[in-house]
Formats: C-alpha cells, structure tokens, sequence
C-alpha cells in the first residue's frame, strides 16, 4: 500500500487490488498498517511482518492454495514488502515465493541523483518523501538502518526472486534500480522495469494510462 506511511489505506487501493487478483488469478488481502505519526516506526512494519505470517497460516481458510505467499507493495508498501521479505527469509512460519515491489522507497536518507528531480517534473519531490520518512522515522532508527532502508542491508542473499517497477519521472526511480541490481549481485533472480514517461502512483492509473495496464500484466506474467 502507498501513502507514505502517513496516509491512504485500503480504499485507494481497492481498484488496484481488485484488477491484480482478476489479471494474476491470484487470490489478493489487501493489509492494512497503522500510520505515523500517531504510530511510528516499526509499527508498519510489524503490521506488514505479522500480516505475511498470519497470510502464509491462513491461505487454505480463505480459499486459497496453501502455496508460498507473495508479496507486492506500492511506495511505502514496497518498503515494507522488501524489508518483510529480510525480516522472515529465514523464519519456518511462512515461505514467500516472490516480491514484487513497486516504485519502492529502499533509501530514507535521500541520496540517489534521481531524489532531486524538479518538482515539476515529478509527484513527489524530495521536500515531501523527507517529511514522509521524518515523519515515519523519528529518532527512533538510522536512515541507513536495513529496517527502514533495505538497500542498506549487508546480506541480500536468501531472498526470494524479485519484480521492480519504476517510472522514469520519479524522484524513487535510481534507488529502486540500485536495488535491482543489489539483488542481482547477491544472486537473487529480479527483473526490472522502467516505464518511460510515467511518474509515481502510475500503476493506479488504470483507465487513464495504458502503462499501469501493461505493468499489471507484466506482474502476472512474472508470477505465471
């Protein structure tokens, strides 16, 4: 889910959601995660963390195959994916299959080349994603924690394979290819994606572009 942490919830994303499990077949739970500053880091993250578990041990009570889980998440929601992802690589309550991380926040200390894009070239410029992550944040971690900044983690081996969608008018996009291909490098199977012209939030365009169509079907095809 996107919001920056701070903001949104499940009814944005519904329409996604609802057009990702009729393209994928697959089943889709959409999680909710209580939001900062009311609630800060980890609280996010131990919501996304305990959701994967509770999905992985519930799959066959909700109709679904009692298969590995995947994990696909938005902005923020991407942020959580990739670290729930480290956090439980090596925990036997869940297997998870895949990561499809989208637009992915992986870097809270804002210093890839792509951050300072021109505010009139892009949705969300650097003054924003900083006010999103202080917020989030606090003083409670490093921005260079692993927790809160994945692409900072020693050991990206062990993870499952990997999906990354960016867009070429987006202040996230070199740290989300940065990412890919720290993935790459420890061996992990990603694929990345830059799709031209587009800015952040695309993939909730439908109807509008036909880019966040054809990234959706690319998602299914990875997952096929």
């Amino acid at each position: 889910m996107a919001g920056g942490y701070v903001k949104g919830g499940i009814e944005e994303s519904d329409a996604f959601c609802r057009n990702l499990a009729r393209v994928t077949r697959y089943m889709v739970l959409s999680i909710d995660y209580r939001l900062a500053p009311e609630h800060r880091f980890p609280a996010a993250l131990d919501d996304a963390v305990a959701a994967t578990i509770w999905a992985g041990a519930h799959a066959v009570d909700l109709g679904g195959a009692p298969d590995p889980v995947v994990l696909c998440g938005e902005s923020a929601g991407g942020n959580l994916a990739a670290v729930t992802c480290l956090r439980l690589r090596s925990d036997p309550r869940v297997a998870i299959r895949y990561q499809v991380l989208l637009q992915p926040v992986v870097d809270f200390t804002l210093s890839f080349p792509s951050i300072a894009m021109p505010s009139t070239e892009c949705l969300v410029p650097r003054e924003d994603l900083a006010w999103y992550y202080r917020t989030y944040r606090g003083d409670q971690c490093d921005p260079r924690d692993p927790r809160v900044s994945p692409i900072y983690a020693q050991d990206l081996s062990r993870l499952p394979p990997a999906l990354i969608i960016a867009a070429e008018y987006d202040t996230l996009r070199d740290e989300a290819q940065a990412y890919a291909e720290r993935l790459k490098t420890a061996g992990i199977a990603t694929r990345y994606i830059c799709a031209g012209g587009m800015v952040h939030g695309f993939l909730q365009m439908r109807g509008i572009v036909p880019d966040a169509q054809i990234a959706t079907e690319e998602i299914a095809r990875a997952l096929s």
